[in-house]
């Protein structure tokens, strides 16, 4: 028997575009001679649909998805994710399910069973979990159908759940496995699915082909890497990641022992690839084009501007340097190489003078007041202005540069630097930002060695630096990690040997600044707990206030 994975790159809602995609996949397979081709959870309308599930219509669409499929299911059987409507009063209005059509008909369908209600994902929202399991006989081998999360409760060992499916069906004795995913990009992701499918393959001594979605949605990036593992808890075989993929497996041979194949990529190789996928699917599934952002001459930026280069190519890459009075001349020098190196386009436009008439105006409303934050917010506003400025006139996405450090204690100006259609750093530290740098000057120099040595600076009033108003970024990017990745309190950060008041002042900072996180753009997510949908915060509270 030939199975094959499509792991494939989908639109959420695009309905007749997805279909395209799998009946392509489907004729490539047949070509090749496959007997099954599987595709992802939720395929037929992309996934997180979210409160899309919620329309009629939309369901009515990804029946009509399934219909369609059908009729090219003659030769080869297709599995494939869709949701599916409860048809009992009781429970919720819809199933996460998983197709196995075969022979012009819909020969069975299995229903997710554990539905994942934590970080990014609220399924229990939309979803009635399984209460049935079996398996789907076909030329001769019987099938396990599950879809995601069913697979990550092996022997009832997740606390989040009261039911292991898998357990449920091994009494059907199936030959093998299928796993339809949509599983999340983070920089430890492959690392524990890994884990899972080889704890599974081991403890059920079963194959498991495992199908992942590549691509961006919004925020939420999938870095496929679709897996076939064989019985006895070795894999088999690991698909590309970051890019669609279509691979047929012959069963036979996956029963045959053998040693594992895992690729291999370091954290920052990730996040650099997970980053520019984002960055190409946002623009390419909104039908746009050109960014812009604002070029400082600071890592930041910088970083920033090759990551936009890498994805949308450097004739849809424009920046803008906005040099003031208190900005250095080689922080001028460094953008305008940094620019000429990728071969995008620069403007300059100093903010002196729109700065002076500002001050102009308000002088005699703050009288003797001493220059503090104030003025210095008003130059980001200003910097912010100038981008929108451009955005409207040519039709740019204004790109926020700000990082996790900076968003996580409000180092930043809304309606200024905290701006724009897209967070491309915003789930990336300092330091790592500084890895990101050296990562991308692995072949020869790109960002200027200047822009990565020299002390971070906002410039927006003389010689400062950002260790006037924050800790050092590799202490600080400790204690953040220790509170926003890892959910630990006061008291077990400070248990770890960080001192008490810094710990507790750099707590307050994260909370009291939740406001701003609530303003600003969309954060391409690449850690494990990113700010944004994943990350559920009041802004009025008390705790650590």
């Amino acid at each position: 028997m030939k199975i094959t994975i499509a792991q494939l790159n989908y639109i959420i809602g695009n309905f007749e575009g997805n279909l395209e995609k799998m009946i392509n996949a489907i004729d490539k397979a047949k070509k090749e001679g496959s007997d099954i081709i599987c595709f992802g959870e939720l395929a037929t309308c992309g996934y997180p649909p979210r409160d899309f599930l919620e329309f009629d219509d939309f369901i009515r669409l990804a029946n009509e998805t399934i219909q369609e499929l059908v009729k090219h299911s003659h030769d080869i059987a297709i599995v494939v994710g869709s949701p599916t409507k409860n048809p009992v009063i009781e429970g919720k209005d819809l199933y996460n399910s998983a197709y196995f059509l075969s022979e012009g008909v819909i020969k069975y369908v299995q229903h997710k069973c554990l539905l994942p209600t934590y970080d990014i994902f609220d399924e229990y929202r939309y979803f009635e979990p399984a209460s049935t399991f079996g398996v789907v006989q076909f030329k001769g081998k019987k099938i396990a159908l599950t879809v995601c999360e069913d697979i990550w409760n092996i022997g009832n060992e997740n606390p989040l759940y009261t039911i292991c499916p898998l357990d449920e069906m091994m009494p059907y004795h199936p030959d093998f496995v299928i796993n339809l995913s949509a599983s999340p990009f983070n920089y430890n992701q492959a690392k524990e699915r890994h884990h899972i499918l080889t704890e599974n393959s081991k403890k059920y001594q079963i194959p498991i082909f495992y199908v992942n979605h590549v691509g961006a949605q919004t925020e939420v990036i999938f870095d496929g890497g679709s897996v076939v593992m064989r019985g006895d808890g070795t894999l088999y075989e690991e698909m590309s990641y970051f890019r669609e993929e279509i691979q047929s497996f012959d069963l036979d041979k996956v029963l045959v022992p053998g040693e594992s194949k895992v690729q291999s990529m370091d954290k920052i190789e990730k996040i650099h690839h997970a980053i520019v996928l984002g960055l190409k699917d946002y623009f390419g599934k909104l039908g746009f084009k050109k960014a812009i952002l604002g070029l400082s001459g600071g890592i930041d930026s910088a970083v920033t501007a090759v990551l936009a280069q890498r994805a949308l190519g450097p004739e849809n890459v424009r920046v803008l340097l906005m040099p003031s009075q208190f900005s250095s001349d080689h922080s001028l020098a460094d953008a305008m190489a940094l620019a000429e190196n990728l071969g995008i386009r620069y403007d300059i436009i100093s903010i002196k003078e729109i700065f002076d008439v500002y001050m102009n105006k308000l002088d005699p409303i703050f009288g003797e007041k001493p220059f503090n934050v104030t003025e210095e917010n008003i130059q980001a506003r200003i910097r912010g202005m100038l981008n929108m400025a451009l955005s409207n006139k040519f039709g740019h996405i204004v790109l926020n540069t700000s990082n996790k450090s900076e968003m996580a204690v409000g180092y930043g100006t809304l309606y200024g630097d905290l701006c724009g259609g897209l967070s491309v750093i915003g789930d990336v530290y300092k330091m790592e930002v500084y890895a990101l740098a050296k990562y991308m000057n692995k072949d020869g120099e790109v960002i200027p060695t200047n822009t990565i040595e020299k002390p971070p600076s906002a410039e927006l009033r003389p010689n400062q630096k950002d260790s006037d108003s924050l800790p050092d970024y590799e202490i600080l990017d400790q204690i953040l990690f220790l509170y926003i990745e890892e959910r630990k309190g006061p008291a077990e950060i400070i248990a770890q040997g960080y001192e008490e008041r810094l710990v507790k002042r750099i707590l307050r900072l994260v909370n009291r600044n939740e406001f701003k996180r609530y303003q600003t753009a969309p954060v391409l997510r690449v850690s494990p707990k990113a700010f944004g949908m994943g990350r559920r915060m009041p802004i009025v509270g008390k705790y650590l206030s």
